[in-house]
């Protein structure tokens, strides 16, 4: 491109510059510089005055550098900067926080130099506002669009800028744009391919008239009366600063347009309300509009209410006044379910139905307005996507806030708002956070599990989210996978004892509890088979597990991975979630095929055999990676037997495809008519329709000692003692402990994946207790050194505490950055402490730990999985205030080379059995082979007797008895009848696990 072009034209560039000579209004303030990029303000970050880059993970950040350009627009140098983007990714200028904040409130905006590529692309423009410096500030936000080449000054009035809503680094300071405490300035570059971008000159120009100080805003955007009411809409002006206004404001106001009819349905009202000049900042006026009763039943009707504002900023859209549906059959709530489905569904339109199938992402509507317009059935929170202050109050408004804009649709069909409580409230700050699944399968009680939903659901509806995308019933049957926390173990019959945690969930099976203020439609995810991904056989970027392809023969998937999915239908499962990996079925012909597209399982097996009445939902974005073009991708899954889509960014483009599909007639009415009548059935169950607002009045319960109790007593449980050498642990109080460990006192790392965000992160991120903290609570004599750096004399005991740091999904994909081997400083420790001393090392973590090669310098080494928030229940263990009781919910291998490894292969030469799991605090019966045939017999008689507490108590003796006897040597001899005997306790077949564990202990 000629140099000229660069330029605009250099006779146009001379036009423009010194930007001292350009003129401004007589009566506007000067310009005053913020940045002029001539290295007066350096690349640094808070606390002090600077600019600083960011960005989604390592890549995302741009560079910047500051550049002499020739063809500057004002000094000599300018900034500039490369990007290459996946997720976001910008820079920011943060004024110093030791200084003062700066007042813009004389200007009437900011204004810059940016170098056009005539790309098309958006470039997001945000400032900072109040709080105590530009990182704990309100953030406003706008955008331009770099649709010309060559320099071009941007000018954004204030009045363009809007709060933000999808995300604020605080709780909201005020809402209103402070304008006298400035904090700086962002600018969000855009993602997916590669660019690069110059800048010069940002500053503050213009006066400012009163609007951008002073704004009106109503109550609320949607006001629902019932028919023959008055509504009552209150405006209010507010000004920054909380000032009087200087000149008078007026608001004229008029009922126009809509779906009610004037004079008919409601009294036109019009007129103007004025706030004169020294009207205090917070002064409301009410607008009456009367609704008038004509007796005929029929569906919502609009009356919106435009205001035409005068001295101030108006309100970012009009109030509408909606007079409630009602005389419906569909509203009567004595009616069985199933009418009220069948006269909802006669009376929606395709548009309509349309949007009962799709959800969209809470960050993606906005203000809401979407959610009428295309009738959404639905929205969730992504991992991290929370509201500020991420406070039960702050849920309950944002959805309540959601809700009401359903209340502007023709039906008032209620949202229904589903988030991941995979372990907890885990997007909470402040909610009980339970072990992860896998560490609920160590405990092998399912009336645990069941109480652990109790607890997730109370908490989870209190802020109004009526549905939880839980429990996870994968089978995970590779430990390099990234969601191997996720699944309660590798063994189908395991994971189907502990679907209790449904029941905790939903309640009664049969759906009744469901419309309760502390029960949430739970999902069964991920149907099927997302636990038997071959390692390498993902495509999915860096991935090499996850979303992978699981090769089996029918019997497998049977008996494998369909058949917790079984044991949830019968429970009662109220939605199915099906899985981003592919399934190939040996012998059907078909290879590979993504689950979202395989009508033969979702339609054929879930639905049709299984009998699964609830409905299914697509994972984030999964049609996506089906093949073909986009309305491909939704007739391909809509016609497999996915009844709502998650497309959190693409709402629009789903909602109109799939209505263009159904009239092009390659998707069939009534799978259309299926899809909405399952989505509906559990909004009416959920009792949504006659309560759509959220019900507080558990919140006060959320991270509650009596929850935090449930908590604890999980984490106890499910630690597994997989080494006690000499009696080691419990520890006595009186013994002087040396702890030690990366994740002894490190709460995120407890916590794992899942945890406030998408991946979860390192340190102090949620109130809790660390281990370390409950072995202090415990009354321990207690030290600790994280390393080990400090002196290792005079203590009777080691405590070193190690693992994993946090990820999710295929992020934590061995092979993707992640590997089953102890960092280099864990390994360091662990070394250490336990030459010094006798020890005892923790394991934190999502998986088993390749931790061999150094058994034998360790006394007692304990799985602790992922525990959670509440440490104390570690350190209940540890100094015997509980017995361990913890088996093994995975097979723990002996080296990568193993992997896969599960019980019930045909070699089977672990570290630690399936089923392993040594006690404290237990008696251990004594005798032999002997005793062995009795325990056998009286269990076999048990099992004929439908016995199942006395089955498992015996079977539970046999086994402690083969653990001693082994003395901790394993071989494969040992380990395959030890691992079979646990899988057969958990079919019912007592009598054949107590055979097997005397193989066991004959080959001890």
């Amino acid at each position: 491109m000629p140099r000229t072009a660069l330029l605009v034209s250099g006779a146009l560039l001379a036009a423009l510059l010194p930007l001292s000579a350009v003129a401004h209004a007589a009566d506007d303030p000067a310009p005053v510089p913020v940045d002029r990029f001539e290295g007066e303000v350096p690349f640094a970050s808070q606390p002090a005055d600077g600019i600083f880059t960011w960005g989604s993970d390592a890549d995302d950040p741009p560079a910047l550098h500051l550049t002499d350009r020739a063809d500057a627009p004002e000094g000599a140098k300018v900034l500039t900067g490369t990007y290459d983007i996946s997720g976001y990714g910008g820079f920011t200028h943060d004024f110093a926080a030791d200084r003062p904040a700066h007042d813009w409130s004389p200007y009437q905006g900011i204004r810059f130099w940016w170098d056009g590529h005539g790309n098309g692309r958006k470039i997001a423009f945000e400032i900072k506002d109040g709080g105590a410096n530009g990182e704990a500030s309100e953030l406003w936000t706008t955008s331009f669009t770099d649709d010309f080449t060559g320099w071009k000054r941007i000018e954004i009035p204030f009045t363009d800028f809007q709060y933000r809503t999808d995300y604020q680094p605080v709780g909201g300071i005020d809402h209103v744009l402070g304008l006298t405490r400035m904090w700086g300035y962002a600018v969000t570059l855009p993602p997916g391919t590669k660019g690069d971008f110059a800048m010069d000159d940002v500053e503050v120009y213009g006066r400012a008239d009163q609007s951008p100080r002073a704004f009106v805003g109503t109550d609320a955007p949607v006001h629902p009366v019932e028919e023959g009411g008055t509504a009552q809409v209150k405006v209010t002006l507010t000004t920054t600063g909380d000032r009087p206004v200087d000149a008078p404001v007026t608001v004229a106001y008029t009922t126009q347009g809509g779906t009610a009819t004037a004079g008919q349905d409601y009294t036109p009202v019009s007129g103007t309300l004025t706030f004169p000049a020294g009207t205090a900042s917070g002064t409301a006026r009410t607008i009456e509009v009367p609704t008038r009763r004509d007796r005929a039943a029929e569906p919502a009707e609009t009356v919106p209410l435009k205001l035409t504002v005068t001295g101030a900023e108006a309100p970012a859209e009009n109030p509408q006044i909606v007079i409630d549906a009602h005389g419906l059959p569909y509203l009567d709530a004595t009616l069985p379910v199933r009418k009220r489905v069948a006269d909802l569904l006669s009376r929606m339109s395709l548009e309509e139905k349309a949007g009962q199938m799709t959800q969209a992402e809470r960050g993606a509507v906005g203000g809401g307005g979407d959610i009428a317009t295309y009738a959404l059935g639905s929205l969730l929170s992504g991992g991290g996507s929370t509201p500020t202050p991420n406070t039960p109050e702050a849920w309950a408004r944002m959805i309540d806030g959601f809700q009401l804009r359903a209340r502007a649709t023709r039906f008032q069909v209620p949202l229904i708002y589903g988030v991941d409580a995979v372990h907890g409230h885990n997007n909470l700050t402040g909610a009980t956070i339970m072990p992860h699944n896998i560490g609920l399968g160590a405990t092998r009680d399912p009336q645990l599990a069941e109480r652990t939903g109790e607890v997730t659901a109370a908490e989870v509806r209190a802020t109004g989210v009526p549905w939880d995308f839980a429990p996870c019933l994968c089978v995970s049957r590779d430990e390099r996978w990234g969601r191997a926390y996720e699944s309660f173990g590798e063994d189908p019959a395991l994971v189907q004892s502990m679907e209790a945690i449904v029941q905790g969930l939903q309640g009664r099976a049969d759906g009744r509890d469901l419309s309760r203020n502390d029960k949430v439609l739970a999902t069964a995810k991920h149907f099927a088979g997302d636990g038997g991904t071959a390692y390498g056989s993902s495509t999915t970027g860096t991935y090499t597990i996850d979303q992978g392809v699981t090769t089996v023969t029918r019997q497998q998937l049977e008996d494998i991975h369909l058949a917790p999915y079984r044991t949830a239908v019968e429970r009662g499962i109220g939605t199915v979630m099906p899985s981003y990996s592919s399934l190939d079925i040996a012998g059907d012909g078909r290879g590979p095929v993504k689950m979202h597209a395989r009508g033969d399982m979702i339609n054929g097996v879930l639905k049709d055999r299984m009998g699964f009445a609830g409905f299914v939902i697509s994972d984030w974005n999964a049609i996506d990676q089906l093949p073909g073009d986009y309305p491909t991708h939704v007739r391909t899954a809509v016609n497999a037997g996915v009844d709502m889509m998650m497309v959190p960014y693409s709402y629009k483009d789903f909602s109109t495809t799939l209505a263009d599909e159904v009239r092009a007639g390659r998707i069939g009415e009534r799978r259309i008519d299926d899809a909405v009548s399952r989505i509906l059935t559990q909004k009416f169950r959920l009792g949504l329709f006659e309560h759509p607002y959220a019900d507080t009045s558990g919140a006060a319960a959320i991270g509650s000692r009596a929850h935090r109790e449930v908590a604890r007593r999980a984490a106890a449980e499910s630690q597994v003692l997989l080494k006690n050498g000499g009696g080691l642990l419990p520890l006595k109080k009186s013994e002087k402990v040396y702890v030690a460990g990366s994740n002894a006192d490190d709460i995120g790392n407890q916590t794992g994946g899942w945890t406030l965000t998408w991946q979860g992160a390192s340190g102090n991120t949620v109130p809790g207790t660390t281990v370390l903290q409950g072995l202090r609570g415990a009354g321990g004599n207690v030290t600790y050194s994280k390393d080990a750096s400090a002196p290792t004399d005079g203590y009777d005991v080691g405590v070193v505490v190690v693992g994993e740091t946090p990820y999710a999904e295929g992020v934590g994909d061995v092979g993707n950055g992640h590997d089953l081997r102890l960092s280099a400083a864990d390994r360091a420790a662990v070394d250490k402490v336990c030459a010094a001393m006798k020890c005892a090392v923790l394991i934190v973590s999502g998986r088993p730990q390749l931790i061999g090669d150094r058994l034998d310098e360790i006394d007692a080494l304990v799985a602790s999985w992922l525990p959670g928030t509440e440490g104390e229940g570690v350190a209940d263990v540890l100094y015997g205030k509980r017995p361990f009781t913890g088996q093994l919910p995975v097979t723990w291998p002996r080296s990568e080379d193993q992997l896969p490894i599960n019980v019930g292969d045909a070699s089977y030469d672990p570290q630690f059995p399936y089923g392993w799991g040594l006690t404290t605090l237990t008696p251990v019966p004594k005798g032999g082979t002997a005793t062995l045939r009795d325990l056998a017999a009286r269990a076999a008689a048990a099992e004929r007797h439908g016995d199942d507490r006395t089955g498992r108590a015996l079977v539970t003796r046999a086994r402690l008895l083969v653990q001693q006897k082994t003395g901790g040597h394993l071989t494969q001899a040992v380990s395959g009848p030890f691992a079979d005997a646990d899988h057969l306790l958990l079919t019912g077949r007592y009598g054949k696990a107590v055979e097997k564990l005397t193989e066991a202990y004959r080959a001890a």
